[in-house]
């Protein structure tokens, strides 16, 4: 019988500490032969107490490789020579990549057959094996990093009253059923890759930047902290409504956190770059990688057709009491639009763009182009006589009774004008004559 390693067998003169790695590779490549007792040149030297051996590397396998690949082994003794040694079988393993448990999935851990060498795989090799083995979306899929830590997440959990215990987390699609952490839980953890950056521009361009920032940790850490940040740059604006002082942001604050959750919860994770955020004077762009999930199209996501692209994640928040319902984030962004200019959305190929509009960004460069606001031109009346009518404001602003009724009102309240006469008779002047 002639002995010569190839991609699928090892000779091995001893069992020693790189023993598991070879049964690693082979589970995680085409499958193999090991045989020990016999020198890499093919000569045979034979085990004693194989038995004993066996034992061992049995043992070795149950203990020191996971997933379990104990139903796709074999260990036999064979006689060469009238010498002992020891034929371990092992087939491409079910539910690749295989690692050692003391390293983890990761490049040190996780061990491919290259010619007649086991390698350590690369990450992106490693994500591949996940991917084909379990077959599911990112967040359901097994993460790299197994040593992940949940500091901010538990506080979070533990502020909204939702469970964050070992049984809650394998309920909520944390844990999987070898009790490996998920993708889902790795975007939960401290240890989260992924990233939202944030740009403040000078104007309505990216010449000039004011300011940047950087979100990193839990995705849950980063939910809050960007829409604090956003939330400073929203400016409140104050006007009358009649008698009452009204306060409007430049942009709602529904359709910030909306858009900001979207952007979060249903973008591509497959892809390592960052969220997006860019903050214009007169808009504000969320960009999310990752286009949409195949088979939908923009009409069918206004008109509320939902289909996440990380259902795990997107139940989490659902339980967290962050989103409301499924499909209806974009049909409110656009309610809380209503009247004015409404949002864009485009999709891309591989991105996802949602735009606010400032809301008073319009009125605003009416203002500076010099064009007057209602209110100030029925104050230009009072420049061609003393006292005027709400029929007279009608005329000239071509306006409803009850609209030039809420302007008079407004100019009243702020102490711009007085009211002279009784109700049926009231005619208005200015309240400071200049």
């Amino acid at each position: 019988m002639e002995f010569v390693e190839s991609s699928r067998l090892e000779l091995k003169e001893v069992v020693n500490g790189e023993f598991k790695k070879e049964i690693v590779a082979f589970a995680n490549t085409d499958g193999g032969e090991i045989y020990v007792g016999v020198a890499s040149d093919g000569s045979i030297i034979g085990v004693d107490y194989a038995e004993q051996e066996m034992e061992r590397i049995s043992n070795m396998i149950h203990d020191g490789i996971h997933p379990d690949l104990i139903p796709f082994t074999s260990i036999e003794t064979i006689w060469v020579e009238e010498k002992a040694l020891i034929h371990i079988m092992v087939s491409r393993g079910g539910r690749p990549p295989y690692h050692l448990a003391d390293k983890g999935l990761k490049p040190s851990g996780v061990y491919i057959r290259h010619g007649v060498t086991s390698v350590p795989a690369s990450e992106e090799a490693i994500r591949e094996m996940i991917r084909e083995s379990d077959g599911i979306t990112y967040d359901k899929a097994r993460s790299i990093n197994q040593e992940l830590t949940f500091q901010y997440a538990t506080q979070y959990f533990d502020s909204r009253k939702v469970g964050f215990q070992k049984e809650n987390m394998r309920t909520l699609g944390l844990i999987d059923k070898d009790d490996y952490y998920t993708n889902v839980a790795f975007l939960l953890s401290d240890q989260c890759e992924h990233s939202i950056k944030c740009a403040l521009f000078e104007g309505t361009g990216k010449m000039l930047f004011k300011s940047r920032k950087e979100f990193t940790g839990s995705l849950l850490k980063q939910l809050e902290e960007s829409f604090e940040y956003l939330s400073l740059q929203n400016n409140i604006r104050a006007g009358f409504v009649g008698l009452e002082r009204v306060e409007s942001f430049d942009y709602p604050m529904y359709a910030i956190r909306e858009a900001l959750l979207n952007t979060i919860v249903h973008r591509d994770y497959d892809y390592s770059g960052s969220s997006i955020i860019n903050i214009f004077s007169n808009r504000i762009e969320f960009v999310s990688i990752g286009g949409l999930v195949k088979g939908l199209t923009l009409p069918d996501i206004i008109n509320g057709v939902s289909q996440s692209r990380n259902m795990v994640l997107a139940n989490i928040f659902y339980r967290l009491k962050l989103m409301e319902s499924y499909g209806t984030g974009i049909q409110r962004i656009m309610e809380s639009y209503v009247g004015i200019k409404k949002p864009q959305f485009l999709a891309e190929a591989s991105s996802f763009v949602t735009i606010l509009p400032n809301q008073h960004q319009e009125k605003l460069e009416k203002q500076s182009l010099g064009e007057d606001s209602p209110e100030e031109k029925v104050i230009r009346m009072f420049s061609l006589q003393r006292e005027i009518t709400r029929k007279e404001v009608e005329d000239v602003l071509g306006c409803s009774s009850f609209i030039a009724r809420k302007i008079l009102n407004s100019l009243l309240e702020q102490g711009v004008i007085a009211s002279i006469g009784n109700t049926r008779t009231v005619r208005y002047c200015l309240k400071y004559p200049q």
